[in-house]
């Protein structure tokens, strides 16, 4: 009954969905209103993203304008970054605070671009007086000239991991990926001041004495007279010049490269200089069973004439540390020193008059035997033992010559020479490469009398034979001044003999000159007046008939050609022998060096002196690496692949074999199968009784080196090489093969290399894993963005040149392992700081922030400046050449960096609380956009909530 009469219930209204989301909407754009507003009433900072204005390290982002350091720069630049700091916390303060935007800019701080480090060298030229070879004068104003384009400041390179195996040897390819944290363009900038020293005619002659003197024959059984043998100096002895006259000048501060030009013999007219025996030498010894007796009975030491007491004349008291600078030495500067190498010079002379060909031999093993070359006494020693001297090679005939001192030379008289890959290889040396003064100079041959005569009379009858008769005076004088005048030029100016035809065309000329001044009288016409006055003019500023080469823009275009190779080839010294590009990766400084040398053979050894390794020459090698402040520690290990099965394994799985072809100089194309290790099979078979090559501390480096000795067939490490430098590891491959013909050539004979003794590459793979060092041929090209090569710098008695058999570390090396530490350390510390300066930069300034950041300004300052006076004195000591100082100075260097970094964390931390916490309250600033908002916003409110009628609700 109910349903069918009806049920009344009153329910209130209810909303709908869609008044729902338009509320919500509405609330939306109230906040947005509110936040604009809001935002509206903030001060906008103009630039805040925007990088500050160059620091006080604009030092170290120096451009085109100022490259060099000068120490009121960096004294100036180092108080204006202490004065950065402000006095006080006034009003002044805040407003410069507020103003600054950033923390970066208030501090005036900005991201370092790079550091620059400096480097003194010295190019020292002999011969180049006018007394030397084709009598050719080099001055001061063509010096530097040529010598100011030269690049004095580059970056310091990175050689990238060598490519696949793939790759023929003969043409190494790196395969240009930064594999490490390091770019392989450096931060780190060398900048080089260039000293100029042109030495006296005195110290030239000393030099072409000695090359006389120390000259013996590259073929003893030639016994020709007629001066064209080829000749061998010896290079032992030589040393003791290049190393006294820098004592003597007291120059050892700097690198110094020599470049000589000393006069050709006629009767030793082809020779270069060489470490050790000649080829004839060496069978003459193998021939005479007594020679080699003797000599193993033999006593020393030996003393030499030329080790000469140590007699000092300072050439200057510090190193003028300028882009470039010129210096001549006069002749009673050296006087003393030129005495006792003339007089020393003379008694070795007397020493070899009379001498047989067999006595000179003998006495050149027996100075080897005893001398200071230990590498070379002990191959020749252990040779003579053996009585077969299967091992003992000639060295290569070379030019140039890296010492063990900071001293390099290039004889631009010797040879030519050429060395480098057999076949197939790039940048290889050949008789063209270094400059020649002959074949520039010396082809640009003087005219006789007679040809002097024929060339003036037929340019006088061509020029002549157009005028009339109706010509005036002075423009036949005029026409006749300059036929005389380009005359002059091209064939009297600057000749070592002045022809007699131009001491007349001179005589001529000045009456020419009281000619034309007859003709400024008031009775001439004005036009020729004129024209005798600018004649007249014309003459009193020539400068044709003397000696002298004054004016730059007349240098011949063969000097002009012979500069420019030479200051091509003075760069390239110091880009491969002073500076050189290092292997890619970060190399730190370790107060001590652990080797830890694993001596691996088939069979089990009674003692490990028993094994067939010079440990003592391994030792010596590896301790050269050493830098001032370092310690070292060698800890031998004996291990035997039939006691090791889980290493003979290793081995075995390393081990493989490859076709690989060759093409001997001879032109020979074979193919060969070599027996090769895998490197990094090994490698990861072999890191775990490395136990860790590294600690996380730069307290102690440990160094592992597997030196692999084997029997029977040859054995090298990834078909191409005796030793391999790897990540943690240096991994060594010794076999039984003594004349391996190797795919490099010197003077189109293969350099052999013995398998039996692969100490010297051994050694350069120590200190390519230990420092970076890498081949001096080898360095990084920006316009190729990858290794390229270039053999010229292949020279010297050290483990990274292929001329010699030599694995002495030459100070260059030693001072390239420090400089390596230091631009890790630099480059690493300039990470550092930039990520805090970073953070700086994007920390803004405003006034409630003040009083918090004063509080923590002054250490954070305090630890910028500790670093950046780091740097100074780093740099200090580097321009100085006194590496031990600032070898003590990195690990400082590491913890004020990080410390910086910290401290600036921490005061970013101290500040971010406040923008959370003290603004408590937003400032809202109305306008008539903020009212308007408001107002329509009321009124969809309005519209939305009213009240509406109750609707009945059936059921």
């Amino acid at each position: 009954m109910m349903a069918q009469t009806g049920n009344w219930n009153w329910n209130p209204p209810h909303r709908s969905t869609k008044r729902h989301d338009l509320l919500y909407i509405t609330l939306f754009l109230v906040s947005i209103v509110l936040v604009s507003a809001a935002s509206s009433s903030t001060t906008t900072i103009p630039g805040a993203r925007k990088s500050a204005r160059p620091s006080v390290l604009s030092l170290f982002n120096l451009k085109g304008k100022s490259k060099f350091w000068s120490e009121t720069i960096l004294r100036g630049a180092f108080e204006d970054l202490e004065s950065s700091e402000s006095v006080g916390s006034g009003k002044r303060a805040l407003v410069n605070y507020t103003k600054a935007g950033t923390i970066a800019a208030y501090l005036k701080m900005s991201q370092v671009d790079a550091i620059y480090l400096p480097i003194p060298i010295n190019f020292i030229f002999i011969g180049f007086e006018g007394k030397g070879n084709q009598e050719f004068k080099l001055g001061p104003e063509e010096m530097e000239r040529w010598f100011t384009k030269i690049d004095h400041v580059f970056e310091h390179t990175r050689v990238p991991q060598l490519g696949e195996y793939l790759t023929p040897f003969y043409r190494v390819r790196a395969d240009g990926v930064q594999h490490h944290h390091l770019p392989l363009i450096s931060s780190i900038n060398y900048n080089f001041s260039v000293h100029a020293i042109e030495m006296g005619e005195k110290v030239t002659e000393v030099f072409e004495r000695a090359i006389k003197v120390l000259a013996r024959r590259d073929d003893v059984s030639d016994t020709r007279s007629d001066g064209d043998q080829l000749w061998q100096v010896n290079i032992d002895e030589m040393e003791y010049l290049f190393t006294s006259l820098i004592e003597y000048l007291q120059i050892d501060k700097a690198y110094n490269i020599f470049i000589l030009n000393p006069k050709r013999d006629s009767n030793r007219h082809t020779y270069g200089y060489r470490r050790g025996l000649s080829e004839t030498e060496i069978n003459s010894i193998k021939e005479d069973a007594g020679m080699q007796t003797n000599l193993l009975k033999s006593k020393g030491p030996i003393q030499n004439p030329l080790d000469i007491e140590k007699k000092r004349k300072p050439l200057y008291m510090t190193h003028p540390m300028v882009k470039f600078a010129w210096t001549s030495v006069e002749s009673i500067d050296t006087a003393q020193w030129v005495n006792f190498c003339l007089e020393a010079l003379n008694d070795i002379e007397k020493s070899f008059s009379g001498k047989s060909t067999s006595e000179i031999v003998y006495r050149q093993a027996e100075q080897l035997l005893h001398g200071k070359s230990f590498d070379l006494a002990l191959t020749l020693r252990k040779e003579l033992k053996s009585s077969k001297m299967l091992g003992l090679y000639p060295e290569c005939l070379v030019d140039s010559w890296i010492g063990k001192e900071r001293w390099a030379f290039l004889d631009l008289t010797a040879g030519p020479f050429s060395w480098g890959p057999t076949v197939g290889g790039e940048g290889v040396r050949t008789g063209i490469s270094l400059p020649n003064v002959e074949k520039t100079i010396g082809a640009v041959i003087e005219i006789t009398e007679e040809e002097a005569e024929d060339k003036l009379q037929s340019v006088v009858q061509e020029k002549f034979s157009l005028f009339g008769d109706d010509h005036h005076a002075v423009d036949v004088l005029l026409a006749e001044m300059d036929i005389y005048e380009l005359f002059v030029f091209r064939h009297c100016k600057g000749r070592r003999v002045k022809l007699a035809l131009c001491e007349e065309l001179e005589e001529r000329m000045g009456d020419m000159k009281s000619e034309m001044e007859t003709f400024q009288g008031e009775e001439q016409e004005e036009i020729h007046r004129r024209k005798a006055a600018e004649a007249i003019k014309r003459m009193e500023q020539w400068n044709l008939f003397t000696d002298a080469y004054e004016d730059t823009k007349n240098y011949t275009v063969a000097r002009d050609s012979f500069l420019s190779h030479l200051g091509a080839t003075l760069w390239g010294s110091m880009k491969h022998i002073v500076a050189p590009s290092s292997a890619e990766g970060a190399f730190h400084y370790y107060e001590k060096i652990s080797y830890q040398l694993f001596f691996i053979t088939q069979e089990k050894v009674k003692h490990i002196d028993l094994l067939p390794v010079e440990q003592n020459a391994i030792k010596q090698g590896l301790a050269s690496f050493i830098v001032p402040g370092q310690k070292v520690q060698f800890h031998p290990h004996m291990l035997a692949l039939s006691e090791d099965p889980a290493l003979a394994m290793a081995f075995s799985v390393a081990r493989r074999a490859a076709t690989v072809p060759v093409l001997l100089v001879n032109g020979t194309y074979k193919t060969s199968v070599r027996s090769y290790l895998d490197s990094f099979i090994l490698q990861h078979q072999l890191r775990r009784l490395s136990g860790g090559a590294h600690f996380k501390s730069r307290s102690t480096l440990e160094v592992p080196v597997f030196w692999f000795i084997q029997e029977g067939d040859p054995l090298l490490i990834d078909k191409h090489y005796q030793a391999k430098a790897l990540l943690d590891m240096v991994i060594v491959v010794q076999s039984s093969q003594s004349d391996w013909e190797s795919h490099l050539q010197c003077n189109g004979q293969s350099i052999l290399w013995d398998l039996r003794n692969p100490l010297k590459a051994g050694l350069a793979a120590a200190a390519e894993h230990l420092a970076g060092l890498v081949p001096l041929h080898l360095t990084y090209s920006h316009a190729h963005e990858n290794a390229i090569q270039d053999w010229l710098w292949s020279f010297g008695c050290n483990p990274f040149a292929s001329t010699s058999s030599g694995w002495h570390t030459s100070l260059f090396q030693s001072d390239t392992i420090a400089r390596n530490y230091i631009v890790t350390s630099l480059e690493e510390s300039v990470q550092l700081v930039n990520s805090a300066i970073d953070l700086l930069i994007m920390e803004r300034t405003n006034d409630l922030s003040f009083k918090i950041f004063k509080a923590q300004e002054h250490s954070l300052v305090a630890s910028y400046n500790s670093v950046v006076s780091l740097w100074r004195q780093i740099a200090g000591a580097v321009g100085d050449i006194r590496y031990g100082d600032s070898m003590r100075s990195l690990s400082m260097l590491e913890e004020a960096s990080q410390r910086f970094l910290e401290t600036t964390n921490a005061t970013l931390a101290a500040l971010h609380p406040i923008h959370c916490t003290r603004q408590r309250q937003v400032e809202v600033q109305f306008d008539i956009s903020t009212l308007l908002g408001f107002i329509v916003v009321a009124a969809i409110l309005l519209f939305l909530l009213r009240p509406r009628r109750p609707k009945p609700k059936i059921n």
